[in-house]
């Protein structure tokens, strides 16, 4: 549904250039929610104002349900750089939500959704009918006639929402839409997002700083540093994927070894073996000592995740069985590299 190819931004002044974007690569399948994740400077907000041609990029393309939205924006000054009727009509089919509402005051709840269709041309009583439709959908049938400046946070962005939806788009983009809120009404929020995606058939694309998002509603997502797509695939997935830095930012769990001699292993439970003790299992079966160091247990979208940091006596090589028991069991093992082995052992001595 949405590609990303070889996509560059760099923005020019007049004694610098920044790179915003390094030939990121992206693909959301349609019908799915789709994170991308990342500190601030990562390139998040390029790469969503790239995608509806908000900024257009330096290099490489986007294509939008089979369209290239490149090849629509124009090019010279000569039209002073205003988007083209193709453009236009492309943007009508792709609903964006922004980080702080952008709600205009001195319209009503009703007059705000109806915005976007007065701009499509959109007769009267058709858009105030398929403003409140709207507004009945996110929750707030009976906020038509009241102005933004009465809502809570997360009505105003319910607000946002619906008139997003009001061009009937089979993408959403989601600019840091929740991180303005409070928890409560963030989760809120998200189970109005995957809703929306369940029940109209949606793929939304979502850019956040917040990893409990990407737990929440997410299928997919990708992981953004310097301006390049570092890590992607189905959170699942990636979970499941020895040494993923998305798995270990979703659930960070720490821990320092306990002796300099042990080998640490991260463990991540999955499926049914979520339910299952097996490390008492293999305690019991090779008659050794696991300490445990770290451990976090959450659900990611709709299903229960755990990882544990555990330290096994022994070297390596003396721990090649046990950690092949793991394996068996169905869980992922992820023994930390030389270097990593090193500087945890330095710890420990020093």
């Amino acid at each position: 549904m949405i590609t990303t190819t070889d996509l560059t931004k760099v923005y020019r002044t007049r004694d610098r250039e920044v790179t915003a974007l390094d030939g990121v690569n992206l693909h959301v399948a349609e019908g799915e929610v789709f994170g991308v994740i990342g500190r601030s400077g990562a390139g998040k907000s390029s790469l969503i104002r790239c995608v509806n041609l908000l900024e257009r990029p330096t290099s490489g393309t986007v294509t939008v349900a089979g369209e290239d939205l490149t090849a629509l924006a124009p090019t010279g000054r000569a039209d002073g750089g205003r988007p083209s009727a193709a453009l236009r009509r492309a943007r009508s089919r792709i609903g964006m939500i922004f980080q702080h509402f952008n709600l205009l005051s001195s319209r009503t709840v009703q007059g705000n959704v109806e915005l976007p269709l007065e701009i499509l041309g959109v007769p009267r009583r058709d858009r105030a009918r398929r403003a409140l439709e709207l507004l009945d959908l996110v929750g707030l049938a009976d906020k038509a006639r009241v102005h933004p400046g009465q809502l809570s946070g997360g009505q105003k962005q319910r607000v946002g929402i619906a008139r997003a939806l009001a061009g009937d788009p089979k993408v959403l983009l989601s600019d840091e839409a929740t991180s303005a809120l409070d928890p409560e009404t963030t989760r809120s929020v998200l189970r109005l997002l995957r809703d929306l995606n369940r029940e109209l058939g949606l793929t939304v694309l979502l850019i956040t700083h917040e990893m409990d998002v990407v737990k929440s509603v997410c299928d997919s997502a990708a992981l953004m540093r310097g301006g390049r797509v570092v890590e992607s695939g189905r959170v699942d997935d990636l979970l499941a994927t020895p040494g993923s830095e998305l798995a270990a930012e979703l659930f960070p769990v720490g821990g320092e070894p306990v002796t300099a001699g042990g080998t640490v292993v991260d463990v991540t439970f999955h499926g049914s073996a979520t339910a299952q003790p097996v490390i008492s299992q293999l305690a019991r079966t090779y008659n050794i000592d696991i300490s445990i160091l770290g451990a976090a247990m959450d659900t990611v979208s709709g299903r229960q995740i755990g990882r544990m940091r555990i330290e096994l006596p022994g070297r390596y090589e003396d721990n090649v069985v046990p950690i092949g028991f793991l394996r068996e069991r169905g869980l992922t093992v992820d023994v930390p590299t030389a270097a990593d082995a090193e500087r945890l052992t330095e710890e420990v001595v020093k």
